[in-house]
């Protein structure tokens, strides 16, 4: 009987119980919604008779096991209402009930479970003859047996059950017996039969939820809070304080700076007030295992596709990408539930046959990794990590093993570093395949779409005999004429692609650098797209990005520990994480346009005071009744046929069957009545939608993923081969509304804010040991061309229709999520106010003019609580988000040395690409291979970006050497005015320190073009200060000469 109930679980029916309790027990009010809306089990009934109510004050419906779990593990609240739950009878204590006011029998109950064995069987015999065999999971509605055999002392702690983990648990119970067997209370019979009970305590704990949410502290959050609130009242009354004083003698540097400031302080706004509800998330993998993966039966985890790009080999290293796709084969995940999909964006033989040697080691690495369980799984990184490897390793045979791995991957090496060093130079009749053909790919802007698969079913099997994951490497067609939108067009490549072989319901997207540093990544996602309740309405579970080869100070800020530690958990607790580019799973109907699904709405709470047709809490007439009953009946119409909503029309999704000719679509229409026929598309709205493709249409009308009926493997390639080709998006909702966004070369932001307007929501998975890891350019001039692609991608959004101050008001993107991504668009323009206040300090110290005025001891008292607002703002958010004060430092930094270089230059290539036409390159990040440890961090490349920064850091120099010679020509009284200036022009260069280090290179080796620029502009400044003449005293009135006549 407990099996068929777990089986009742998972696919979310469980009708015999249904029935039964229909008929053995009448509906009360809060027994509206038998499903639980945590796990989305049957609730079930007390022991008399009544279904269980969780929550007395709202009534939302949370099983037994859930609400247990809840009091002893959670936070003891209703999620609802966010009451907190009374005890009812039976259940443990826990902290905080001593405070309830309780009878003396419900203490007497708490032991109930101590009773002797006969009292059970008396009420077991009562209720079977009754009310017949479902009495039998009526005694224990949570899957709970009690145990039949042992001693009496061996049921003292079945109460405590809940307060420990399954592993705990067993150990527990192991350490016990072992006491029992030797006051010989115990004999190994009794343990035997003991694990049965041990068992049903397993399936009750798959039934219980796969994660949970972890709120921050409240001892935390809300001095954080507080002083938010403190610093906005501040920051009103400074402002008062700096409109209403102008500096008369230095108007223009006073209106510039007080224009800058407001600035600031909106940006200030646009970025702290989405980081006011930060929540973090833990998961139970043990319970997914348990859930969907039982022995005996087929495993029911949801099938994924990996996608991987890469454009161009050279840049971006073979080995880089060999090691990413041999991280995701050897994942552990069901090999046969895995697909990894490759796309070469530059149509390079090198990758070509650089995955086909990846294919072949592949068959030895995945193996191995399996049977020892290493971790990482990325041979490169694995080998070359400084720990003791031997640690937790017991097979006597490891060593040797390892040994043997590590000399077959250096042999792997010096195959791909043999056609790295081949593909150096392109001979003139271009590249030849082993064959003897010519590569399809030697004109990578003119070459057909190519699809070659390496391992999967049809494909070689691994040393012991065992199935690998496929392995599949993509090129789409490019002709000369045809737009191709760079990344994004090679992700919806991927998409249809994938959908036409495979069509798993899930997607993880890797760049070609960011390897899976832990191998249960997927196993976290899952955790999250197959919960019941939150599965269904996810459009994808973002990872935070991790990073190897950064140096120890991070000069660069190339952790980006800031946004991914503290933004990223503001906004999981809003709508969801912002998408950024990588490390993230996705669900395949979020990106196909459909709506998320809409939940029923439960019904108002009424009261019995006053005659319903008085009563205000009914909510209205009877005319709004009249409506929501239709409406309802409407629903549940469309709830039969499984109804989705794409871009505001309606889609019907099939559970099965094939779809090849869409002339049986409309053929079909006959047997339906005309609310399922305005439901249904037509073969034109299809191919609208999604292109001319039976396969790929009928694929995105299954369910739950998977291929059609009646496919065959060479139809469906020649098929993918097609939906590869560069027309096919022409006159379709690709790039628009479907897959990733055109329109921004981040596409990224586009892509996700595109689905958070639609009302989907996202999820942010921290696991303790880092999901992917990825590479970083630490030189200053790599680090600052990626920030301008950032930056320029987010210059396109505001200009473009998609931007967040205008877009998708009637959606449903709520509004601290739109200030989120109002933020990520605005940021680069911050740049222009920024250049000009790091300006200012240089040209105060220079004039001798000063942007404030002399202060009153009021004025004193609100700069002073400004500085100690913006202080405890900064500690306070360390505390509860545990990045380091280092970390905060050098993103500060970074902040001021992108803002007035990138974000600058970024602003002005957005206007005239949007506005004037002229389009800029993409260029693409090259990715570390070197074997020199921080190798690259002293490369210096000379660049446009580093004009700026070089520029204030000279300026404010020379400004700082004017005003201290002016003060000490002019005497003691002139050190005061002065002190002000010199803290506004040191807070800049301490600012820019990180990239003043750059400019020296290696062992203060200053590159020349750096020292020549410095004598210019250093030229120009003092030019500039010998013309002001600070050292001379300003006249006032006639200017007086000497007359030459002796008086």
């Amino acid at each position: 009987m407990a099996t068929n109930s777990m089986a009742g679980l998972i696919t979310g029916a469980h009708s015999h119980l249904s029935r039964d309790s229909d008929e053995h027990q009448a509906p009360t009010r809060q027994g509206s919604s038998k499903t639980c809306r945590v796990c989305g089990d049957e609730i079930g009934y007390k022991e008399n008779g009544e279904r269980f109510v969780a929550c007395h004050v709202c009534g939302f419906p949370v099983c037994r096991p859930c609400y247990d779990y809840e009091r002893s593990e959670g936070n003891q609240c209703c999620p609802q209402c966010n009451t907190r739950y009374k005890r009812h009878k039976g259940c443990p204590r826990v902290v905080g009930d001593e405070d309830e006011n309780s009878d003396a029998d419900d203490f007497d109950d708490e032991f109930q479970i101590k009773n002797h064995r006969e009292d059970l069987d008396r009420q077991y015999d009562v209720n079977h003859v009754e009310n017949g065999d479902y009495n039998k999971e009526k005694l224990h509605p949570n899957g709970q047996a009690f145990s039949s055999a042992g001693s009496v002392a061996g049921k003292d702690f079945e109460g405590d059950k809940d307060f420990y983990s399954n592993e705990e648990w067993q150990e527990r119970v192991e350490k016990w017996k072992v006491r029992q067997e030797k006051r010989g209370l115990l004999n190994k019979e009794d343990g035997k039969e003991d694990q049965g009970e041990d068992d049903d305590y397993l399936l009750a704990e798959a039934r219980q939820p796969l994660w949970r949410k972890v709120p921050i502290s409240s001892s935390l959050i809300n001095p954080y809070r507080i002083v938010i609130v403190m610093r906005l009242v501040i920051l009103c009354f400074f402002f008062r304080f700096r409109i209403l004083t102008p500096a008369y003698d230095a108007f223009a540097l006073w209106l510039i700076s007080v224009i800058c400031e407001i600035w600031f302080a909106l940006s200030w706004i646009l970025d702290q007030f989405p980081k006011w509800f930060p929540i973090t998330r833990e998961t139970y993998l043990e319970r997914l295992s348990l859930r969907f993966e039982r022995e005996g039966e087929p495993n029911q985890l949801a099938p994924v596709d990996v996608f991987v790009s890469t454009v161009d080999p050279l840049k971006e290293p073979p080995i880089i990408t060999a090691n990413t796709v041999l991280s995701i084969l050897s994942v552990d995940y069901p090999v046969d539930k895995v697909s990894c999909y490759v796309s070469d964006d530059g149509a390079s033989m090198l990758l070509f046959d650089s995955l086909a040697e990846t294919a072949e080691f592949a068959r030895r690495w995945v193996p191995f990794c399996k049977k020892y369980n290493i971790e990482p799984r990325a041979p490169e990184f694995y080998f070359s990590q400084k720990i003791d490897y031997l640690k937790d390793k017991v097979q006597p045979t490891f060593v040797k093993e390892r040994r043997a791995m590590k000399r077959e991957y250096e042999e792997f090496k010096v195959k791909i570093n043999s056609l790295v060093a081949k593909a150096q130079k392109k001979p003139e009749e271009g590249w030849v395949m082993q064959d003897g053909t010519p590569w399809p790919g030697n004109n990578t802007r003119d070459h057909p779409g190519m699809i070659q698969v390496y391992l999967g079913s049809a494909g070689a099997l691994d040393v012991e005999g065992k199935e690998l994951p496929r392995l599949v490497y993509i090129s789409r067609e490019k002709r000369p004429g045809y737009p191709h939108h760079k990344k994004a067009g090679a992700m919806n490549a991927l998409v249809r692609v994938s959908a036409v072989l495979t069509n798993a319901p899930f997607m993880l997207n890797l760049d070609c650098d960011h390897y899976i540093n832990n191998s249960k990544a997927v196993r976290e996602a899952m955790c999250f797209l197959m919960d019941p309740n939150l599965g269904k309405k996810l459009c994808y579970v973002q990872f935070p990005q991790r990073f190897d080869g950064i140096d120890r100070h991070d000069r660069y800020a190339n952790r980006n520990t800031v946004f991914f530690d503290i933004n990223m958990k503001g906004l999981d607790g809003i709508q969801g994480p912002v998408y950024v580019g990588t490390g993230t799973v996705f669900n395949r109907q979020a990106l196909y346009g459909y709506d998320p699904p809409v939940s029923e709405k439960r019904p108002k709470m009424t009261c019995d005071c006053w005659p319903s047709w008085c009563c205000f809490c009914c909510g209205g007439s009877r005319k709004s009744k009249s409506k929501k009953k239709s409406g309802k009946g409407l629903f549940s119409v469309f709830s039969k046929n499984k109804k989705k909503k794409m871009m505001g029309k309606d889609y019907v999704r099939k559970g099965s069957g094939s779809m090849f000719d869409l002339e049986e679509i409309e053929e079909g229409l006959e047997g339906y009545d005309e609310l399922e026929k305005s439901s249904l598309m037509s073969q034109k709205s299809f191919e609208k939608r999604f292109g001319q493709s039976p396969v790929f249409i009928a694929s995105t009308l299954v369910e739950n993923g998977g291929l059609p009926e009646g496919t065959n493997s060479q139809s469906l390639v020649k098929e993918a081969i097609h939906v590869i080709s560069c027309g096919y998006e022409e006159k379709t909702e690709w790039g628009k509304e479907i897959g990733w966004i055109y329109g921004s070369v981040t596409e990224d932001i586009l892509t996700g804010f595109k689905m958070h307007c639609r009302g989907w929501k996202s999820v942010y998975c921290m696991p303790k040991r880092a999901a992917f890891k990825g590479s970083a350019p630490i030189n200053l001039s790599d680090r600052l061309h990626q920030v301008l692609r950032w930056a320029l991608g987010s210059v396109e959004i505001f200009l473009s229709r998609h931007c967040p101050l205008w877009y998708g008001y009637g959606g449903k993107l709520k509004y601290l999520e739109r200030l989120a991504y109002t933020n990520t668009i605005v940021y680069p323009f911050t740049s222009i106010p920024l250049l000009a206040y790091c300006t200012i300090p240089a040209v105060c110290l220079l004039t001798g003019k000063f942007i404030i005025p002399t202060l009153t001891n009021l004025a004193s008292v609100w700069f002073m609580a400004l500085f100690i607002s913006i202080i405890l703002t900064s500690v306070l958010e360390l505390r509860w988000s545990g990045v380091t004060i280092e970390d905060l430092w050098r993103n500060e930094q970074f902040w001021v040395i992108g803002g007035v270089s990138a974000h600058l230059f970024a602003v002005f290539q957005g206007l005239l690409k949007v506005l004037g036409g002229v389009d800029t390159n993409f260029t693409v990040t090259a990715k570390a291979a070197e074997d020199t440890e921080f190798g690259e961090l002293y490369l210096f490349k000379w660049t446009t970006l580093l004009i700026p920064p070089t520029t204030l850091i000279i300026l404010n120099i020379v400004g700082v050497v004017a005003g201290v010679s002016g003060a000490i020509n002019n005497g003691y009284g002139s050190w005061g005015p002065l002190f002000g200036k010199l803290f506004f022009a040191f807070w800049v260069i301490v600012h820019l320190y990180p990239f003043l280090k750059g400019l020296m290179g290696k062992q203060n080796r200053t590159p020349t073009i750096v020292i020549l620029w410095s004598i210019l502009l250093a030229s120009i400044f003092s030019l500039i200060w010998v013309r002001i003449d600070p050292f001379l005293p300003k006249q006032t009135g006639p200017v007086l000469k000497q007359c030459g006549v002796e008086c």
